[in-house]
């Protein structure tokens, strides 16, 4: 068991990306809610004449390139036929894609929020973890202990606490409940996170961030499913925090959530997907590994963006 109820391997980069909206229309994706959003980067120019440099093109990939992914990406979530949502960012391109906006039930996924609460905390106290906090805060990441996190929820301040300190990393689709593991959620929302959590420019300090990267890096290895299922053999950093608990008031059925990040040449990926309604907890994860490999896969197809 998961969740707090039984009801229902490095900073990332400092600049933020300029990116361009693109409206693209969405098919209906029935219990997904509204379609997918797809941000790109704009072309970027070569050396600055000031810096003594000539300008020169940059490849970068045209909205044509981008809306053929998007309808792939987004008939890929209609086949699998239960309700999914998906959101993916690249830190090196500023590529941003969302599938999905229904807030599900976070399950465990919440715990990285409390520990990035927890030391937000702290360090606006101007104070260091204490001994207790740090060894509850490993297990409740590490192996996903339930114990942990209510204890350190209750150090936050509950619904109060990790409400300030979402406003401060920038999540505005997240509503705490009493019951940590009842917290509401979106994908996209849990993306804003892992950006908050790994950006060198971000609320955290490094120390900070490193803490927290450093144990969704040493998830046990029964639990590192989900997001590090998309890794390739040029991944050279994987993190990850799993959410898995039957749903009481849906017949027990699976909801089953992971959040990530992987790392490799020419990209920095943040991914979040949620989902409910898996008859077995089996069955949710093969699908949000299915659903992480393929979303990943059609975006590492997509021509390279150089940054200047």
């Amino acid at each position: 068991m998961d969740a707090g109820t039984r009801r229902p391997r490095r900073d990332g980069l400092s600049r933020r990306q300029a990116i361009t909206s693109v409206g693209l229309a969405a098919a209906g994706l029935g219990a997904l809610g509204t379609g997918l959003v797809l941000r790109l980067p704009q072309a970027a120019g070569g050396a600055d004449p000031a810096e003594g440099g000539t300008p020169s093109p940059t490849p970068s990939p045209t909205p044509d390139l981008f809306a053929a992914a998007q309808t792939r990406i987004e008939a890929y979530l209609a086949d699998l036929g239960d309700r999914i949502t998906l959101a993916v960012r690249d830190q090196v391109s500023g590529v941003e894609l969302t599938v999905g906006t229904r807030p599900f039930q976070t399950a465990s996924i919440v715990k990285v929020d409390i520990l990035a609460a927890l030391l937000l905390r702290a360090q606006q106290q101007g104070q260091q973890l204490t001994a207790t906090d740090r060894q509850r805060a490993r297990p409740m990441i590490v192996s996903s202990d339930n114990a942990a996190a209510s204890a350190l929820y209750q150090r936050i301040g509950r619904v109060n606490g990790l409400t300030a300190a979402n406003r401060t990393l920038g999540l505005s689709e997240t509503t705490p409940n009493v019951h940590w593991g009842m917290t509401k959620t979106t994908a996209a929302d849990q993306v804003r996170l892992l950006a908050a959590i790994t950006a060198a420019d971000g609320p955290l300090a490094p120390a900070s961030r490193e803490l927290i990267l450093d144990l969704m890096g040493q998830v046990d290895k029964a639990q590192r499913w989900g997001v590090p299922a998309a890794a390739t053999p040029q991944t050279t950093d994987s993190y990850v925090k799993n959410g898995w608990v039957p749903d009481d008031s849906n017949g027990s059925r699976w909801e089953v959530n992971t959040i990530g990040r992987l790392v490799e040449p020419g990209h920095d990926w943040l991914v979040a997907i949620l989902s409910d309604n898996h008859v077995k907890l089996s069955d949710g994860i093969t699908m949000v590994e299915k659903l992480a490999k393929y979303a990943l896969g059609e975006l590492r197809e997509l021509p390279a963006v150089t940054i200047p």
